[in-house]
């Protein structure tokens, strides 16, 4: 049974009376299977009247207390995986092995900010004079909002939620309406746990609308989006004019550089899983491939093969490799990128055959000899079209890969640890993977350079978004 939406203020569950309500869509389907309430303004007033109260008093809990409840998130989230997964299946489309491995891999997030929430630790300073003492202390900037995707519903709230409120933060998040029964099942994850009321509150709404009023809130302190360049821009200039702190991850196009002295055909099964996971429809997937001369017939040999054992379908069908995409404007988006890279010469070395149905489904398709004014090696795709170009000289491909704005993901396979050192090093991006894949960890920073965003979510890194810094200097 498919999630019951609703908001969620001051620790209420409020359904649709008297509410607009938005439709939500099964992209494998095209079938309503949900209705979910928008705020009103008075909804939005509510909730930021409930997380300022609620700060007040979360702002002093116990990191221990803290600790203890995001443990028990941590429970619950592998607890119920199960039945999360299979609606955000049903909401966004991915395989349901996907959707499983989303939800349980966030435990994860959840238990290492509660090990990290209690070590937001201050420092004293030696001073210049016996009788004066002076020490830094962290402290919680206050309410927070968050913008979080519909393309990881689960994983981009619950790294926000657990951010903002390990570090002792009070939250109110507005997650994709196209795919809400993850925040759902989220805020009835964090109240089980024994979260106060109104630390946590989740409204839905129309994007522009909800995110103004809630910058321009003198109450919240803090913006938090996973999202687009353009949106993520224009957030971002708002609450710069009211002289709010922002943590901005937004999107990518992310270079593949494979030398001729990679492992080829185990780099180019790897890409072709990540390249094809969720439909292509992750930032941090690779999505411009650079392929040196001496291995590229090889390497596209190998690639193709490995996207042909995919198959596509709708995500609850077990034999189901590949979803749907989560738009019907994304089909249209990869249809025109493929005619655009065609007209440009580029050539088609694969295309898969997608179920005569309703879903919005595409062809995950690979594209050959891909001139780098064509639009897909512009412009993020977000699907799963793979475009492959050619390279030999190493400063060259350096300079076409950060040619964009773009500076988010990056991969590398080289057998050169010289290679990897000097390519790793002049590379534009926020994060760098060598030889594998191995970013978006609990431990790990996650985040980008130049458009792709400021600030980092994961890590140690994780709570700086969220803490402003106090010096003390006291005479005795």
């Amino acid at each position: 049974m498919y999630e019951a939406l609703s908001l969620y203020i001051d620790g209420k569950f409020i359904g649709p009376e008297g509410r607009q309500c938005r439709e939500v869509i099964n992209p494998a389907t095209g079938e309503v299977i949900g209705h979910l309430p928008l705020a009103t303004t008075k909804d939005l007033d509510l909730a930021i009247a409930a997380a300022d109260r609620a700060f007040k008093s979360w702002r002093k809990s116990s990191p221990l207390e803290r600790s203890r409840i995001l443990r028990r998130v941590a429970e619950l989230t592998r607890e119920r995986s199960e039945a999360i997964a299979r609606n955000i299946t049903q909401d966004m489309g991915k395989p349901l092995a996907e959707a499983r491995l989303e939800v349980v891999n966030c435990a994860e997030q959840a238990e290492w900010h509660a090990e990290e929430c209690r070590r937001i630790y201050g420092r004293v300073i030696p001073s210049r004079s016996p009788n004066v003492r002076q020490f830094v202390v962290r402290e919680p900037v206050g309410v927070c909002a968050a913008f979080t995707p519909w393309n990881f519903p689960y994983n981009q709230a619950l790294r926000k939620m657990v951010a903002a409120l390990g570090s002792g933060c009070t939250l109110i998040l507005k997650g994709a309406e196209d795919a809400p029964s993850a925040v759902i099942a989220l805020a009835r994850i964090f109240e089980d746990a024994g979260l106060p009321a109104g630390c946590l509150n989740i409204v839905w709404g129309e994007p522009a609308a909800v995110s103004h009023h809630l910058i321009t809130s003198p109450i919240v302190r803090k913006i938090s989006f996973t999202g687009s360049v353009p949106v993520g821009k224009q957030l971002a200039a708002l609450a710069g004019a009211h002289m709010k702190r922002v943590t901005m991850e937004l999107g990518g196009h992310s270079p593949v550089l494979v030398f001729d002295d990679a492992e080829v055909d185990q780099a180019a099964l790897l890409l072709a899983g990540l390249k094809m996971r969720n439909a292509g429809q992750v930032c941090i997937a690779p999505s411009r491939f650079y392929v040196h001369n001496n291995v590229y017939d090889k390497f596209v040999a190998s690639f193709t093969n490995a996207i042909g054992q995919l198959r596509v379908g709708n995500g609850l069908d077990p034999l189901t490799t590949v979803g749907p995409l989560a738009h019907k404007r994304r089909v249209d988006a990869m249809s025109a990128m493929v005619g655009d890279a065609v007209k440009q010469g580029a050539e088609v070395a694969l295309e898969l055959d997608v179920p005569q149905t309703p879903g919005y489904f595409f062809s995950p398709t690979v594209l050959c000899n891909v001139p780098d004014k064509a639009q897909i090696m512009l412009d993020e795709p977000f699907g799963p079209v793979a475009p492959i170009a050619r390279f030999s000289d190493t400063n060259d491909v350096l300079q076409r890969a950060n040619s964009l704005p773009y500076g988010l993901a990056s991969y590398v396979f080289t057998g050169s640890l010289k290679t990897a050192s000097y390519v790793s090093s002049n590379l534009e991006a926020g994060m760098v993977n060598i030889n594998h894949f191995g970013i978006a960890l609990a431990e790990t920073p996650l985040g980008g350079v130049k458009d792709s965003g400021m600030g980092s979510e994961g890590g140690i890194e994780t709570f700086d978004g969220y803490l402003t810094t106090k010096f003390v200097t006291e005479a005795s």
